[in-house]
């Protein structure tokens, strides 16, 4: 759901693991998605503390896990970091258009549609929009991830 083709997939060697967590870990804003086993990440990029904004991206790489509310549990934890502790005020994302389950969780924590960037992401031979989505400060005090 990154928007790469299947074709470049190739499953990750030990050393090459290391080597993810390790980048991960040495983000400012970057935290592991652990249940028992690692099963994604989640981290704030483009932290600006003098505009207030930030861009967040989740990847949950356990496909067993999708679906089991774990994105949208993480998502709350990391917005109620961001607006209640890094005082943000603006936080941004990009998902591309096929990827319905990320939509809905980030839509339960308040995102909304702010746009489509038209054929951004060249996906198994077929063009997929990137749609591009926000949250500010005082919608997340009203909403907080329900799962309304």
């Amino acid at each position: 759901m990154y928007g790469g083709s299947r074709d470049r997939l190739h499953p990750m060697t030990e050393e090459a693991a290391r080597r993810w967590v390790q980048r991960l870990l040495d983000l400012d804003y970057a935290w592991i998605i652990e249940v028992g086993d690692l099963i994604g990440h989640i981290r704030l990029d483009r932290v600006c503390l003098i505009d207030k904004r930030a861009s967040l991206a989740v990847g949950i790489e356990d496909r067993a896990r999708l679906g089991s509310g774990l994105g949208t549990e993480a998502i709350g934890l990391v917005l109620g970091y961001a607006f209640n502790v890094l005082k943000l005020h603006r936080l941004s994302v990009r998902v591309l258009d096929y990827n319905a389950r990320a939509i809905r969780a980030y839509r339960k924590c308040g995102f909304v549609v702010e746009g489509r960037e038209r054929e951004a992401a060249f996906v198994d031979g077929v063009w997929h929009d990137d749609i591009m989505m926000g949250l500010l400060s005082n919608e997340y005090a009203e909403i907080q991830c329900s799962d309304a």
